[in-house]
């Protein structure tokens, strides 16, 4: 379950599961075509998925799960992070000539205009240089700029300490998305209604993340979640960063799993 998002107990945002389903099946070999540059995986993706549901349900997603891949697929030494960062150090223009094309077919909400290297403009540096223009305003920018510090430092040990308190996969990724949503403003939300409502929801969803950790019986805060849910969303606020960064998190450990046999 992710508050205010889509999940299975809660559509929304004129979104459904079954799109979400949809658009994976269609991205996913894309986003793991080996020998493609990162920017032309995201383009891909986005094409495809676009073609699959007709709508921008995971541009957040591929933008962070472009890079990971394209490490995993690194055949250098050392670990996943490490690969990583080697490939955001390579982003080229073309890269980011790439990824524009693809955001822009998105069309995603709460986009805005850049002061310099706005989507709507072809770019003139590479697609991290693009990103540092972007880290204070957009989180999923902030990632390329800190090697995916989220995704390391914060997502996937907050992942394994949810798997050694409960073994049931669907609590411990809502687990691992609020501690996501109360650790950090949501970059779209704050885009969209501002640092204060941003503010608000963070500390609406530690508070929660706080009693769920404390719960020896989750699905006992069922029903909290549930109410979470509907006020979000009766605010018309999604926490989509969270989200793709729940999603990131989840892609890169089970890359990490391939690579250890684990």
């Amino acid at each position: 379950m992710k508050p205010g998002n889509v999940h299975r107990f809660g559509e929304g945002h004129r979104m459904r599961v079954a799109d979400f389903e949809a658009s994976a099946r269609a991205a996913a070999p894309l986003i793991a075509e080996p020998g493609l540059g990162v920017g032309t995986r995201i383009r891909l993706a986005v094409e495809a998925t676009m073609a699959a549901v007709g709508q921008n349900t995971n541009l957040g997603i591929l933008l962070l799960s472009a890079p990971l891949a394209a490490a995993s697929l690194d055949p250098a030494a050392g670990n996943l992070q490490s690969r990583l960062v080697r490939v955001l150090g390579r982003l080229s223009v073309a890269d980011a000539s790439e990824a524009y094309e693809g955001i822009r077919h998105a069309k995603p909400g709460g986009l805005g205009e850049a002061p310099r290297h706005d989507v709507s403009l072809e770019p003139e540096v590479t697609l991290l240089e693009a990103m540092w223009q972007a880290e204070t305003r957009d989180r999923i920018a902030w990632n390329y700029t800190h090697a995916f510090a989220d995704i390391f430092a914060l997502g996937l040990p907050a992942l394994e300490q949810a798997r050694a308190r409960w073994t049931e996969r669907p609590w411990t990724v809502t687990s691992l998305y609020l501690a996501f949503l109360g650790s950090h403003p949501d970059s779209l939300i704050e885009r969209k209604f501002g640092g204060a409502v941003a503010r608000q929801v963070l500390e609406e969803a530690h508070a929660m993340a706080a009693r769920l950790a404390a719960s020896p019986k989750p699905e006992e805060m069922a029903p909290r979640l549930l109410d979470f849910d509907r006020s979000l969303k009766a605010r018309g606020l999604n926490p989509g960063t969270s989200a793709d960064l729940t999603v990131a998190t989840l892609f890169a450990d089970a890359l990490q799993a391939l690579e250890t046999g684990r």
